[in-house]
């Protein structure tokens, strides 16, 4: 037998959540990020050598996605188009965002700017951002 924990501010957490959207999406402050209709999410992995970002861009070709890096900001930036409703089909539910996407991350300055590499396969786009040699650790022999 499976033990379900009842949690009640789960759905108003949602409904919160889902607002937030509605109102960023509906401010008009002018600023990129306030205009994007959707966000993708991001797997963020670092390593001893090299950060890479997993960002889930379903339905999104990979050569029409701006990828920028400007000032140690690495921006991520396209558009997916929907499918459009067939006539005399009505459409129940929608649940795919569409239109335009937007993402930006502060690199630290352990960043290798200028080797950063992107590629995209099966919905998911993978950045590679290289660690600067000098900012490795370096292992230092004890003697004794």
């Amino acid at each position: 037998m499976n033990t379900v924990r009842y949690q009640p501010w789960n759905l108003h957490r949602a409904m919160l959540d889902e607002l937030s959207r509605y109102w960023a999406r509906e401010s008009a402050d002018g600023s990129s990020a306030a205009t994007a209709d959707w966000a993708p999410t991001v797997d963020i992995d670092e390593g001893t050598d090299k950060f890479v970002l997993y960002a889930d861009v379903p339905g999104v070709d990979p050569a029409s996605i701006e990828l920028t890096l400007e000032h140690g900001v690495l921006t991520l930036s396209g558009t997916r188009t929907l499918d459009a409703q067939v006539e005399g089909q009505e459409r129940r539910r929608s649940e795919r965002p569409g239109g335009r996407f937007l993402r930006r991350f502060t690199l630290p300055d352990t960043a290798d700017a200028d080797s950063v590499s992107a590629s995209g396969k099966h919905g998911v786009l993978e950045i590679v951002i290289p660690k600067r040699a000098q900012a490795q650790p370096r292992r230092i022999s004890v003697s004794h």
